[in-house]
């Protein structure tokens, strides 16, 4: 099959587990949102983006503290919950749904020894102090534990530039990761990044709380009222939730959300082996 096939494949599957997903919290009471690229397709698309290839959802912690305690029992036949607490070699500190009997390589999960299978990823939102300074404080530290969970567990790393400058970073990243392996671990990691979440203050008696997504601590903070309750949108012929006031939600990731970006940058990011649930399988050319 060529890209374009795989392309629509892995969105397929990815879809199946996000309705799964959507079952299991109605079932029990868990309020949950699209996020990310999944919240722009579905208000610029009415689905996935055309060109992307993963689904990003997001819940407040206490949501997602309930989702990945009844997730492993509750989740149907076919689906299943992976952490970095009960999967060998995941270096996420978030939560991944995947789809048993699939597979989805990449060079990191292959040197991390990570059997990796299609997935939809599960972000917690957490309160941050309403001090700017104290939130960036507890934004850098969590980037820090999470850039150290992966450099840990291998040093494929993905870097943001290309030619000389591009493979400076990559022999950056494989010295790094020789240093971690030597002054870390996977438990100290978490018990770092645990603390972080342990931080996060009171709710507000006045509301306004502001959240963030700690495992990935690069968009500014979002306030309670743009998030909750949530509203719906269409993705994929399916109404799901996504946050209260969505475009102002995409207006702080994306800014113009609704411009397209150009040709040339619309890039799909297929993993080096995929193996669909029909037993089909994909590789990187």
């Amino acid at each position: 099959m060529d890209q374009q096939e795989a392309l629509r494949k892995l969105q397929a599957e990815e879809l199946d587990v996000l309705l799964a997903i959507a079952v299991f919290c109605e079932k029990n009471q868990i309020t949950w949102f699209l996020i990310s690229g999944t919240a722009l397709g579905a208000a610029r698309h009415e689905g996935f983006i055309p060109w992307d290839d993963d689904i990003d959802i997001g819940m407040l912690r206490e949501d997602y503290d309930r989702f990945v305690a009844l997730a492993p029992a509750g989740l149907p036949a076919g689906c299943s919950l992976h952490t970095a607490e009960n999967t060998l070699g995941l270096a996420a500190l978030f939560a991944k749904v995947w789809r048993d009997g699939t597979v989805f390589q990449t060079a990191e999960t292959r040197e991390a020894g990570c059997d990796q299978g299609i997935f939809v990823d599960v972000f917690p939102f957490d309160r941050v102090p309403a001090d700017g300074r104290a939130c960036l404080r507890l934004r850098k530290r969590a980037a820090f534990w999470q850039r150290a969970s992966y450099l840990y567990h291998s040093g494929h790393i993905t870097v943001p530039h290309k030619g000389a400058l591009g493979a400076a970073e990559r022999l950056a990243c494989r010295l790094a990761h020789g240093v971690a392996r030597l002054a870390l671990s996977p438990e100290v990691i978490r018990r770092r990044f645990a603390r972080l979440e342990g931080e996060a203050p009171a709710p507000s008696a006045h509301g306004g709380d502001r959240y963030i997504m700690l495992s990935y601590p690069y968009c500014d903070p979002v306030s309670s009222e743009v998030i909750l309750p949530t509203s719906t949108a269409s993705f994929e012929g399916h109404e799901l939730p996504v946050p209260a006031r969505l475009h102002e939600y995409l207006e702080s990731e994306y800014g113009d959300w609704r411009q397209l970006p150009a040709p040339e940058d619309r890039r799909t990011h297929l993993p080096e082996r995929l193996v669909f649930s029909d037993g089909s399988e994909w590789r990187a050319e």
